[in-house]
């Protein structure tokens, strides 16, 4: 397992998740200690699983675009995967609308390369990500998020003004039906961080799904996309369960 994670084969206890209206910014700005770490982790990649071709998408969190990704595609495509953005650019929030568009585009593309597609979220594209596990189960081979809420929709993370009361309340009414009727089968890596400022931990931890191993590392919300123990934990997750 990466260095300077705890893994919990059982959700690890949580309290209740909290709303939060104000985020406090000021802890989340850790990248350059995560570019650092990173800049020192090279001989550790290097030794982490090789890809065989698998596909792998990955999905930008709220508010963000491609780009967010494009540092974790690279590592990925120099590991010897065919690792691909989710083609929607900005990821404006929308979780409803892109299932539309992606379940048959994930769908199809499954029977194109011929093998399940791996999916990787961070934050809300998490969500998306597992969304797609939970419509299109024969199309995904694996789940890995960080940072993902599971609990409330947007309602525990900065997004909730910006979705509203009445439109938070229905998220998270319909993720919990979702859960409860259909949990997620797939395989699924959920790396959390108590230090997180944009999505409250507790409510990224997932009591529903079967196949479902957590993770806790040290990096904030914002600076996971670059934390090398949260690349590591993803090359390990699809080592073992992506499908060439």
């Amino acid at each position: 397992m990466a260095r300077h994670a705890l893994r919990y084969d059982t959700p690890p206890a949580a309290p209740p998740p909290t709303p939060i209206a104000f985020p406090d910014l000021r802890g989340e700005w850790r990248i350059g200690r995560e570019a650092l770490r990173l800049a020192l982790s090279a001989p550790a990649f290097a030794l982490s699983p090789r890809g065989r071709g698998e596909t792998v998408v990955l999905f930008p969190g709220w508010q963000a675009p491609e780009a967010s990704m494009a540092p974790l595609r690279l590592l990925l495509r120099r590991r010897g995967y065919d690792a691909r953005h989710w083609g929607l650019g900005v990821n404006r929030g929308d979780v409803e609308g892109y299932l539309e568009t992606l379940v048959p585009e994930i769908s199809g593309l499954a029977a194109d390369v011929g093998a399940p597609i791996a999916l990787v979220g961070w934050s809300l594209g998490g969500v998306i990500a597992r969304e797609l596990a939970r419509e299109c189960p024969a199309a995904v081979s694996c789940v890995a998020t960080f940072g993902t809420p599971v609990l409330g929709g947007p309602s525990y993370s900065a997004a909730a003004r910006a979705y509203g009361d009445a439109e938070c309340a229905r998220i998270a009414e319909e993720t919990r039906r979702r859960a409860a009727e259909r949990p997620i089968r797939a395989p699924i890596a959920a790396v959390f961080t108590r230090l997180d400022s944009i999505v409250s931990w507790p409510a990224c931890i997932d009591r529903d799904s079967p196949a479902v191993t957590h993770f806790e590392v040290q990096s904030t919300h914002l600076s996971m996309g670059i934390d090398p123990t949260v690349w590591q934990l993803v090359l390990e997750h699809l080592g073992r369960h992506a499908t060439p």
